[in-house]
């Protein structure tokens, strides 16, 4: 940022004519950074000639997946045979490293129950003795964009 607060840019390389910086207010910069974001749902790869997806020749040079026993994938399965969602036990493991389906003992438990009521959940925290109430929120930190560069 320069004293009368707009976005210096300095590019790698000089332009033919001999520029080396950009100057511009900080709203056009942002604008400029949004418009480098691609659209949600959008295929970052494409695919041209033989390997596209209508290609007429793309059978002969793709292979074809294995069929799976049953002939075709139900509703919660994909091709490969693999669940389309994660269960929760396995999702806490991978996130927070917390094994929730093995024992401190080695031995592996089942989940039986997971309890979702809020009624139910402030009931048994407060026979356990332990606070209802969830920890206060802190707010976000602060972050300047330009101060930053």
């Amino acid at each position: 940022m320069n004293h009368a607060g707009q976005v210096v840019l300095k590019l790698k390389t000089a332009y033919r004519n001999g520029t080396t910086h950009i100057v511009m207010s900080p709203l056009e910069f942002m604008q400029r950074l949004a418009a480098l974001v691609p659209r949600p749902r959008l295929h970052l790869i494409r695919f041209h000639g033989v390997l596209a997806p209508h290609a007429k020749l793309r059978a002969a040079i793709v292979p074809i997946p294995a069929q799976t026993t049953t002939g075709h994938a139900t509703d919660c399965e994909h091709a490969h045979g693999a669940s389309a969602r994660m269960s929760w036990a396995r999702l806490l493991k991978r996130v927070f490293d917390i094994d929730v389906e093995r024992c401190v003992c080695g031995g592996k438990l089942k989940i039986i129950a997971a309890i979702e009521e809020p009624a139910v959940i402030e009931r048994i925290l407060t026979h356990l003795g332990l606070s209802a109430q969830p920890p206060p929120r802190t707010p976000a930190r602060r972050f300047d964009l330009f101060q930053a560069a």
